[in-house]
């Protein structure tokens, strides 16, 4: 069947078959690797992109179903060579130690950003309770989201953070 959606503010069509989840659309069919695909169970987190602005477990969701929808990978954060400032906190604060949850991390994070500019450690917390990370403890995934929240603009020259379409993924993607 063709499917045809937003990915990353670019119009995408390609022919898919019904069964195929969008983490597999996504990595295998439009060549976006960042999206990762860890347990087969929807339980780590790791596959989490926005749908409509909203996080979900890519691995739950067919890639037909996300048909019509707007969809944001991680490679949709940053606008250029302007990082997300998710993305800027990530690095300020060393949110990240083996990356492997890092895409499915930010883009939670621009969600809870993007619903509540200021949110308390509880309200982080809350937001990436359904992501697994085996690494950091959390604590400094927390103060990237924090980081960012107290840096909407990042730290390039007032830019600004990216918007949703600025910059499609890849040049696949644009067509």
């Amino acid at each position: 069947m063709q499917i045809s959606m937003r990915m990353n503010g670019g119009e995408v069509t390609r022919d898919v078959e019904p069964r195929v989840l969008l983490v597999h659309y996504i990595r295998d069919v439009l060549g976006l690797t960042g999206t990762h695909w860890g347990c087969d169970t929807s339980n780590c987190g790791t596959c989490v992109v926005l749908m409509d602005g909203e996080p979900v477990k890519s691995c739950t969701v067919l890639a037909a179903m996300a048909a019509g929808h707007d969809i944001r990978t991680v490679e949709g954060l940053a606008n250029g060579a302007t990082l997300d400032p998710v993305q800027q906190g990530f690095m300020e604060e060393h949110g990240l130690q083996c990356g492997f949850c890092t895409p499915g991390m930010m883009l939670t994070a621009r969600a809870l950003l993007d619903r509540n500019p200021d949110p308390d450690d509880a309200e982080i917390r809350q937001a990436i309770s359904g992501q697994i990370c085996r690494c950091t403890g959390y604590a400094t995934i927390v103060r990237s989201v924090k980081w960012a929240a107290k840096n909407p603009l990042g730290t390039d020259s007032g830019t600004g953070a990216a918007e949703p379409g600025d910059t499609p993924a890849t040049e696949d993607v644009k067509a």
